[in-house]
């Protein structure tokens, strides 16, 4: 169980408590809710960018890295289509030097030209070298689109087109910041070493009298059912062919996502899964196989994928996937089976919850999704999950007019 206590600012900045004195240690989590999901079509990869762009200085604070690192912390940040998280870890004892430089940029980022400027090549170069010049980097410009009609994850974070952070004018990226980089679209979780009365005494004292943001009025589109079958088939210059599927499944919050989530395990995760077992070790159609879940807050994906082995095709492979499928739907699941992915899931969430940093991140998505509690509900909401449900499952997610189809092929 994750122990904490919360208090909300005046300006409606949601402040999460965690206490654990067994080290020196804090941890300061400024969660923001916004992600690529939240973007226009026509100007994407505007979250990504400014997770660069928070670090290139603000009024107080010309250089974020120079004064943590001079008090011993460390700092980072990732973006999602979901969120944007910034994370410091400081000895507890410079904890105010966190507030200080989180508050700083929250109020007053600085919208130099020249930072602008750096940080969109450094954007550009990153989507270039990641997803352009990368074997297999461009998997997901072609599949989430494959995927998704409507809904805005059919663009990844790092953006739809290259053009679309080439293009961005300052006037764009100063509306993005004062929309949604606002103390009442923020969560901030502070762990370690500290304690609730200290917190709140620096939550008031640096981010207290930073404006409310106008209350954000999110209109994103719902993916309709796919009804139909879908197949993209490309030739690249790759190592060797490789296979993508997905399957429309349930948002986060959904009650049926945990019964998706241990059917992707039960099918891909590690050795001893379905798909491994009669694909990769069986009949050696695959060199590697896996299924995981996309965890999105709204309705994600479950994705199978692999990389074939030199004398079957893809077509061929993409038939054996689906014949394990139709098998697996055709049997039924021994509790066993269940158990086993039930405890490989349980020992994940227990060993991530050993680090400080992820307790921290933990309680922040939980505020994200509506309820702090249930960052102390996954282990119960897993292991209430039934054989039948995965079931019921499997026979609503794994079917061909479900079935999203990138075919990887490598020019011979």
């Amino acid at each position: 169980m994750i122990a904490y206590e919360s208090f909300v600012l005046e300006n409606g900045l949601k402040v999460v408590v965690h206490e654990d004195h067994s080290s020196p240690m804090a941890v300061v989590n400024l969660l923001y809710k916004v992600g690529a999901r939240d973007e226009e079509q026509k100007k994407t990869g505007f979250a990504h960018l400014f997770e660069h762009l928070m670090f290139g200085g603000s009024k107080h604070v010309p250089s974020f890295d120079e004064p943590l690192q001079f008090v011993g912390g460390d700092n980072n940040a990732f973006t999602s289509n979901d969120i944007t998280n910034y994370y410091i870890t400081v000895p507890s004892t410079n904890l105010e030097t966190a507030f200080w430089l989180e508050s700083d940029r929250m109020l007053s980022l600085s919208f130099d030209p020249k930072v602008l400027e750096v940080q969109r090549s450094v954007v550009i170069e990153e989507f270039k070298q990641r997803y352009l010049n990368q074997p297999y980097g461009d998997v997901w410009l072609k599949l989430r689109p494959l995927a998704y009609k409507e809904h805005p994850y059919k663009w990844p974070t790092i953006g739809e087109k290259i053009e679309h952070i080439e293009k961005a004018t300052m006037e764009d990226v100063k509306a993005f910041f004062h929309k949604y980089y606002v103390p009442n679209n923020a969560v901030l979780v502070v762990g370690g070493d500290v304690t609730v009365d200290l917190v709140k005494a620096l939550s008031e004292k640096w981010f207290a009298s930073i404006p409310k943001g106008e209350t954000i009025a999110r209109e994103i589109p719902v993916e309709p059912s796919q009804e139909s079958y879908q197949l993209l088939e490309v030739e690249e210059n790759v190592p060797v062919d490789a296979l993508y599927m997905t399957f429309h499944m349930a948002g986060r919050n959904d009650e049926t996502y945990h019964a998706e989530d241990l059917l992707s395990d039960i099918l891909g995760r590690g050795k001893s899964s379905r798909l491994y077992q009669t694909l990769v070790e069986d009949r050696q159609v695959f060199n590697s196989l896996s299924a995981y879940v996309m965890g999105s807050i709204d309705p994600g994906l479950l994705v199978i994928q692999g990389k074939l082995n030199e004398n079957y095709s893809l077509a061929s492979a993409e038939d054996a996937i689906w014949q394990v499928l139709e098998d697996f739907k055709s049997s039924s699941l021994k509790t066993q089976e269940l158990e086993k992915v039930k405890n490989k899931a349980e020992s994940t969430m227990v060993f991530s919850e050993m680090e400080l940093l992820n307790r921290a991140m933990n309680l922040a998505y939980a505020e994200m999704l509506g309820d702090l509690d249930l960052v102390n509900q996954e282990v119960e909401k897993v292991r209430a999950v039934t054989s039948e449900a995965v079931m019921q499952a499997a026979h609503r997610l794994l079917c061909r007019e479900n079935a999203s189809v990138l075919r990887y092929k490598a020019k011979r």
